[in-house]
């Protein structure tokens, strides 16, 4: 075991030694980044109870608007994927997604067997109103940043989102050894 149990860590440095020069404001930042998730996840939950829908149902709209805005067709396979469930989960959604009215499924034109999926006028109005002004809110304090600073922030996000997607084999690869 590399951590001595007579010696537990400090309140509030789990992860890291506010010793180590630097850390102690990297801390700050990233505990400002799991303020941040915790307030979006409550934002998600408003907005699925606003629409009386779950946190998958509300994953597929959100991505089904992204494909509508980049004019790209969805499919349930293309759905499945991207959701990571099943082909039999994805029908259970898009059944429950169609009978509140919240998708629409057209017969794909070119291929008689498949379907393209769409949302709802009506689900975008339920969206818009559930999330908008939250979502102005958010831009107005995006735009209060300078251009450097909106790129720091882009840059240091997306590199956060590489880090918790990657497998967790790949994770512990990058982390540096533990010394004793």
């Amino acid at each position: 075991m590399s951590h001595d149990e007579s010696n537990p860590p400090v309140a509030g440095t789990y992860w890291y030694d506010p010793k180590n020069a630097g850390v102690s404001s990297a801390m700050d930042v990233l505990r400002a980044v799991r303020r941040f998730r915790v307030a979006d996840a409550v934002m998600r939950h408003r907005a699925q109870a606003d629409m009386r829908i779950n946190e998958t149902d509300l994953m597929a709209l959100r991505h089904l608007i992204a494909c509508e805005r980049h004019n790209r067709v969805a499919s349930p396979k293309h759905l499945s994927e991207f959701l990571n469930i099943s082909s039999a989960a994805t029908a259970k959604l898009l059944s429950r997604l169609t009978a509140s009215g919240h998708i629409r499924r057209e017969v794909d034109p070119d291929d008689g067997r498949a379907q393209r999926l769409y949302v709802t006028e009506t689900s975008h109005i339920q969206i818009r109103r559930a999330l908008s002004d939250t979502h102005e809110q958010l831009m107005k304090v995006a735009l209060e940043l300078t251009a450097d600073q909106q790129t720091a922030v882009v840059h240091f996000l997306d590199a956060m989102s590489a880090i918790a997607v990657m497998p967790h084999s790949e994770v512990t690869t990058v982390e540096q050894p533990v010394e004793s």
